[in-house]
């Protein structure tokens, strides 16, 4: 094989588009997927691809140090993308040591053992790579702002030039400093500066990316979208933080996929690179979008389950508005959003609702249960 990488997380959300990308796009690639298969991971979510030649599945724990450090050296690994995480806030406001354990202890074991492991190769650090993938809350929150007068949502213009719609004049950029809010998002800032740490410190060739909110099929459904779907589909209520004004901006997950390839092979080391869909909503307004579209395609009367709508109390450290600028990746390495909101809407409900048995077998916790049988007997 030309390359063997280890994509961790890579049974769930995000990760399995990942490694679908990579082992369908790079078939001289050996892509190892590592996952301890958690609440979130799901193998259901490669069964495509699970029985391709430079495809392979371990189970493990990223803060097993000796396990990590031994798959490295048996399967000469030469890049790692890093994204197994907790990424829950609620969960992370209940049960913060969790977070800390996987986001911020995960990271350094990975750290750790793919510098041990380098640079003691002939080459150490040529030809490797350790892309860590991290997220925009930990920036902080973002103002609404009103430029002259004019009530959000308006136009405006980012670094690269292009016009959208916003909820205010500032973004997340590159340079911005760590406000965390969260436990959630101080865990993934501590795990970012150990990843920048190891690069000062060590060489360690690393890059860091923040991604905004993500979206479409395999999310797990704790997650707004595809609870909605699910909830709007047993005309379940639908609750919602305060009065919906919270902002984010939203990307289709093939797109970050698609970011991800581009810069593990092209990024440069030691920078950070956001990404974003330049695709700010308010709560309240992609709610109402998604009861449209679920009723739609279900051949309700379109909006006739609009009264499932509730209003709970709001969540501590909730973020006003997040918002990704991510110029710098357009402008350095190419990549832009493939999909408009409204297209990746309609593709998101069409696959939830085409495979109805999945997100079943997600709800009930069957999947869970077979796995936890099915390792327990090796």
């Amino acid at each position: 094989m030309k390359r063997s990488i280890i994509i961790t997380g890579g049974a769930g959300f995000i990760g399995s588009h990942v490694v679908r990308l990579f082992v369908n796009k790079y078939p001289e690639y050996k892509i190892i997927n590592v996952d301890k298969l958690t609440y979130a991971g799901n193998l259901e979510n490669l069964k495509d691809i699970e029985g391709m030649p430079n495809y392979m599945f371990v189970k493990a724990d990223i803060c097993d140090f000796d396990t990590m450090y031994a798959l490295m050296q048996k399967e000469h690994v030469d890049g790692i993308i890093h994204l197994a995480a907790e990424s829950h806030v609620d969960r992370s406001i209940k049960d913060p040591f969790t977070f800390a354990r996987t986001n911020v202890m995960g990271t350094l074991t990975l750290l750790q053992a793919a510098k041990l492991y380098w640079e003691a190769l002939p080459e150490r650090w040529e030809g490797k790579r350790f892309y860590h993938i991290s997220t925009d809350e930990v920036y902080g929150a973002l103002q609404m702002t009103h430029p002259e007068g004019i009530e959000p949502p308006f136009t405006t213009k980012a670094s690269s030039g292009e016009h959208h719609l916003a909820y205010g004049k500032e973004f997340f950029t590159e340079d911005l400093k760590y406000l965390p809010h969260s436990p959630y998002s101080a865990s993934k800032a501590s795990s970012d500066h150990f990843v920048r740490a190891f690069h000062d410190t060590y060489g360690l060739p690393t890059i860091v990316t923040n991604c905004s909110n993500n979206y479409g099929p395999y999310q797990f459904p704790e997650k707004l979208i595809p609870l909605f779907i699910n909830n709007i589909r047993h005309r379940k209520p639908l609750p919602v933080y305060g009065k919906g004004e919270n902002v984010r901006d939203w990307l289709y997950v093939v797109d970050h996929a698609r970011a991800i390839d581009v810069i593990f092979h092209n990024g440069k080391i030691a920078e950070t690179y956001n990404i974003g869909g330049f695709n700010e909503w308010k709560n309240i307004d992609i709610i109402k979008v998604l009861i449209k579209t679920t009723d739609r395609l279900l051949g309700r009367k379109e909006g006739e389950d609009l009264d499932l709508i509730t209003y709970v109390t709001d969540r501590a450290g909730h973020d006003l508005r997040y918002a990704i600028d991510s110029s710098k990746l357009q402008r350095e390495l190419g990549w832009e959003p493939s999909l408009q909101f409204e297209e990746g809407i309609e593709k998101t409900v069409q696959w939830y609702l085409d495979n109805q048995e999945w997100l079943d077998n997600i709800t009930s916790g069957a999947y869970e249960k077979y796995y936890e049988d099915m390792y327990a007997n090796r």
